[in-house]
């Protein structure tokens, strides 16, 4: 069975001080955005890989074999156009998403999660995440802490997310996609079961530039 991957790629980069799309930036000799297409090429589940990208930007996206769709003004619009490109050209039961922000990610995560996924059938979505590690405290609206939650129940959210095509479709449908910070939120929001499965602890985000630093020691090492 073959499922389609989307790599979320339309940031502007502002926090990384990118001067352009994030997902152009220069990690390791090879823009950002390429080191995932690579992982999703390795991926044995992955059989077509979409990206979203800035509107009017396409031609700079060049990684060969690659399904170009404009990205939208938030990141939730541009799941939503690369979704209707995907179910345009077929009726896949599955799809992942992925944020091009996370250029270490493995094959064998992504892989694990479709499996996952698949293998559940109460789940409408299983997502990448990590075990929070810090204390965390909620705070009051005057900036005083109310409580420290237990964090034993507290994961970080991470990518790839594994959802269910259909149900993904109508959670987009129906949600606030402006203030969704990511899909699985979407499928909370409409009633649906979301599933975790334990991310690594190298497949870090590159949101600032030192994060660009980390990720290019990191791939150093994997080599």
């Amino acid at each position: 069975m073959g499922v389609p991957a989307l790599i979320v790629a339309a940031g502007s980069g502002q926090r990384l001080g990118a001067g352009g799309p994030k997902a152009l930036v220069e990690l390791a000799g090879r823009p950002l955005y390429a080191w995932s297409v690579e992982a999703f090429r390795q991926a044995s589940w992955v059989d077509r890989i979409y990206v979203a990208v800035p509107p009017g930007q396409a031609d700079r996206f060049t990684e060969p074999g690659i399904v170009t769709v404009e990205g939208g003004e938030t990141r939730s619009h541009s799941v939503a156009n690369g979704l209707a490109a995907i179910t345009a050209e077929g009726s896949p039961e599955m799809v992942v998403v992925h944020d091009a922000a996370r250029p270490l990610v493995s094959p064998a995560l992504i892989d694990a999660a479709v499996i996952g996924l698949d293998a559940d059938v109460e789940l409408h979505a299983l997502i990448a995440a990590a075990p929070v590690t810090d204390t965390v405290k909620r705070l009051g609206e005057d900036g005083v802490v109310v409580e420290t939650l237990n964090r034993s129940t507290l994961v970080s959210v991470q990518t790839p997310q594994v959802f269910r095509v259909g149900f993904l479709r109508d959670a987009i449908a129906t949600g606030d996609l402006a203030a969704a910070t990511d899909d699985a939120s979407l499928i909370e929001a409409a009633g649906g079961s979301v599933g975790v499965i334990e991310s690594p602890s190298g497949n870090i985000k590159v949101t600032v530039p030192g994060d660009l630093d980390l990720a290019a020691l990191l791939l150093e090492r994997n080599r």
